[in-house]
């Protein structure tokens, strides 16, 4: 089964808003491409798939693609991450895919095994929910537009109502490697805790939060806290 990888990706400028109480602008822009990079990194070694698109108006993001030969689309109108999210599900409707794999760029832990472990669940839907139970970190499609994807706080019930109301077959299933996405400062040491205990894993990630203590990065507050990894 043809399968797809579609990761949308904002602007790195953009990114992280949460955390510009304790990192300022490029300290967070470096962190978004770091995190990226694993990502990217790690979906390449997944054998099951068959193709990996990047949806994003980020030029950093476009080159890093490229170079690991994913397909590139444009997203300019940055209209959040549902919307760039369904920009793919029609690149992979077109290119004849038969399922999709939805992915965010801030999951650096992402597991090449737990991930094709994923894509052996024979549903039309897989939900990933987020630490907390009750957002999607991940979302298997099959046909890739199976349900329409609906971002944001709460999306895990409204992901599976859908799936529900189109009848597709469907589960949850919390890969430990995808539940954990980094928006927070909690999300933050939550992921430096983990890769304290996963050697590694998220090189790139890793190497960002090292370079982060050592600049002693600084936001516009006047209260920071260092990172550890």
């Amino acid at each position: 089964m043809r399968t797809i990888a579609i990761l949308p990706v904002k602007s790195f400028d953009a990114a992280k808003q949460r955390l510009s109480g304790m990192l300022g602008g490029g300290a967070r822009r470096a962190l978004a491409l770091a995190m990226f990079s694993d990502v990217m990194a790690s979906l390449r070694r997944v054998q099951e798939l068959d193709g990996v698109a990047v949806v994003t108006a980020e030029r950093v993001a476009e080159d890093a693609a490229l170079r690991q030969g994913a397909d590139v689309l444009r997203d300019g109108a940055e209209a959040g991450q549902s919307a760039a999210a369904g920009i793919g599900i029609r690149h992979a409707v077109e290119a004849g895919y038969e399922r999709a794999l939805l992915v965010p760029g801030d999951t650096p832990l992402a597991d090449p095994e737990e991930v094709a472990r994923l894509l052996a669940r024979d549903l039309d839907v897989v939900v990933v929910p987020d630490r907390h139970g009750t957002g999607t970190n991940a979302l298997l499609l099959r046909p890739p537009d199976a349900i329409a994807p609906s971002f944001g706080p709460g999306s895990l019930e409204r992901h599976l109502a859908a799936a529900r109301t189109s009848g597709a077959s469907h589960a949850v299933d919390a890969v430990s490697s995808l539940v954990l996405d980094v928006d927070t400062p909690d999300d933050l040491a939550q992921l430096a805790a983990r890769l304290e205990e996963r050697r590694g894993k998220a090189p790139m990630t890793r190497g960002a939060l090292r370079q982060l203590d050592r600049s002693k990065a600084r936001g516009p507050s006047a209260e920071r806290r260092p990172v550890h990894a």
